[in-house]
């Protein structure tokens, strides 16, 4: 009998890689050789998970009968949460179809879950199928609804896909961080300078209350603050002021100060000038000032200064919906273009901007970075376009320029893009280390630990309309019916000021998309069916013609 050799290509095929093979089936080890590195969970990730102490339940929706991409949806989000397990056991899972469980669309709206409705294109004929992509995330009896599509204007169902897998690990494993928290961070509201009524906030407030305890911060003496409201912002892990048109005194500013050198986060809406739309909609023209809340010392400390003259841009702007004639008695409406409502555009692979719809702006201002601040990052967020205007002020506004957008008005002159948000990242220096100010604030610090601030130039970014005395969501436009990404842009400034994990990495991962052709699929359909269907009858064949001639040429 000949002997087998080991040597040979096929004898080292079968002592080192079968053997590999088995190894890796049965032991559940994986190798991720993607370049992007898409199957490998994060440390961040790890860290959370081995975090989690009691049982934990996902439920996710995503069962039945839908089309093949949402199959890789599936599929990814099934592998995902086989790796949470793996890390932790106490985490579970199941997929769920609600069409077959016969659970009604009430029932799952009312757990948060908004349905998908999909065309559905097989053999020449299109018919529609409901879907409620979402998981439900249970832990020590409370829930979470998230969605797994990502919610975005302008990309197409493949950019769709491609973004929502990317956003797939930050989305679980956030959730999964905030639910299974022993302590929620929590986070103040400001509530003293005339900011933005508690109908006008209702929407941020909610947004906040989904994931840390929010509630308002006002001054015991119902003046200003003072070192008698230290316990109460030593309890606050970041500190919101949204639309302050009341002037800020010095004492307050050195307590504002020692907030943020003592680790507080701090999230900024400010107005730096005075122009109200409900206004210019009654008179049709309005005037507005400078709004001077006496902090242009104190930001300038930061490395920025925010301008009082108001951004036009000509090129990204929303929609302003008018009465422009009647007919029968009945309005007839207009959707114009209004450059004093600028979009801001994610145009940077920044974690708070990426993937969200573009974020409307009601007559912002601009930011300066000056630069020079050592230990201080300064990232920015949103700008205006290459075609921007700036209009000075005291000067008037007037519905009539929605006529003459391009054009040059009174006090009006061609800028560079201006900035809109910024976010400052690093050890801040206080403004008053070297000043009198100090010896009255106990305790006082002259260098914060690493921390983080989020500036932005318009008070009413974060505002949510009003209709008929009820908040609308927001980020809604009601009467154009757009939906502006203004909520998630605040959720995930809110995240990356109190993520202490890192998680906000996750959002600025990238998977190269790797689709196939679709018009060729449809055009070769017929040619790969016959392929397939004939190459292994004609492989069979020839294997068999190949082993008949071996045996009547050796027996024959």
């Amino acid at each position: 009998m000949k002997k087998f050799n080991f040597k040979s290509p096929l004898g080292i095929f079968l002592i080192a890689v079968v053997p590999l093979v088995i190894l890796l089936t049965y032991s559940g080890i994986r190798l991720d050789l993607t370049k992007e590195k898409r199957y490998t969970l994060s440390e961040s990730t790890v860290k959370v998970l081995e975090s989690v102490k009691k049982p934990l339940t996902v439920d996710v929706y995503l069962e039945g009968d839908f089309p093949a991409s949402f199959k890789q949806l599936q599929n990814e989000t099934r592998f995902m949460l086989e790796e949470f397990r793996k890390i932790n056991p106490k985490i579970d899972f199941k997929f769920i179809d609600p069409i077959k469980t016969k659970m009604s669309q009430d029932t799952l709206m009312a757990m948060g879950m908004q349905p998908s409705v999909l065309p559905d294109v097989k053999d020449g004929k299109i018919s529609q199928i409901t879907l409620f992509p979402y998981a439900v995330i249970k832990y020590d009896k409370r829930g979470v609804s998230i969605p797994l599509v990502v919610q975005q204007a302008g990309i197409d169902a493949d950019q769709q896909l491609t973004r929502s897998i990317e956003g797939l690990e930050y989305s679980l494993v956030s959730n999964i961080k905030n639910i299974a928290a022993n302590k929620r961070k929590k986070v103040g509201i400001l509530v003293n300078h005339d900011e933005l009524s508690p109908e006008e906030f209702h929407g941020f407030v909610q947004l906040a209350m989904e994931n840390y305890d929010a509630g308002p911060v006002i001054p015991k003496n119902q003046t200003e603050l003072t070192l008698e409201d230290l316990p109460l912002l030593k309890q606050m892990s970041a500190l919101v002021i949204a639309k302050p048109r009341k002037a800020f005194t010095d004492n307050e500013k050195v307590i504002l100060d020692q907030f943020i050198m003592n680790g507080g986060k701090t999230l900024w809406m400010i107005d730096a000038v005075n122009a109200e739309m409900d206004t210019l909609t009654r008179s049709q023209k309005v005037m507005p000032f400078p709004v001077d809340i006496n902090m242009t010392d104190f930001f300038f400390n930061y490395g920025i200064r925010i301008n009082p003259a108001l951004v036009k841009d000509v090129k990204k702007f929303a929609l302003l919906k008018l009465v422009t004639g009647e007919v029968g008695g009945n309005p007839q409406y207009t959707s114009l273009p209004w450059p004093y409502f600028p979009l801001g555009i994610a145009e940077n692979n920044n974690p708070i901007t990426k993937n969200i719809n573009p974020v409307k702006f009601e007559f912002p201002t601009s930011i300066d970075t000056l630069g020079g601040r050592k230990n201080i990052k300064t990232q920015v967020l949103f700008e205006s376009s290459e075609r921007t205007l700036l209009k000075q002020v005291p000067n008037y506004v007037d519905l009539k320029e929605i006529a003459s957008v391009d054009s040059l008005g009174q006090m009006e002159k061609p800028s560079m893009p201006k900035i809109f948000a910024v976010a400052l990242e690093g050890k801040f220096n206080s403004a008053y280390a070297s000043r009198i100010e100090r010896k009255g604030y106990p305790g006082f610090k002259s260098q914060s630990p690493e921390n983080k601030m989020i500036v932005i130039a318009d008070g009413d970014v974060g505002r949510n309309k009003m209709h008929k005395g009820e908040p609308l969501p927001m980020g809604i436009d009601r009467l154009t019916n757009q939906e502006f990404g203004n909520e998630q842009f605040l959720r995930n400034a809110l995240d990356y000021l109190l993520d202490d994990s890192n998680l906000m990495a996750l959002r600025n991962r990238n998977i190269e998309e790797r689709l196939l052709d679709r018009n060729r699929i449809t055009e070769e359909k017929a040619n790969w069916q016959w392929l397939n269907l004939l190459l292994p009858l004609v492989v069979i064949g020839l294997l068999g013609g190949l082993f008949f001639w071996m045996r009547k040429r050796k027996f024959g």
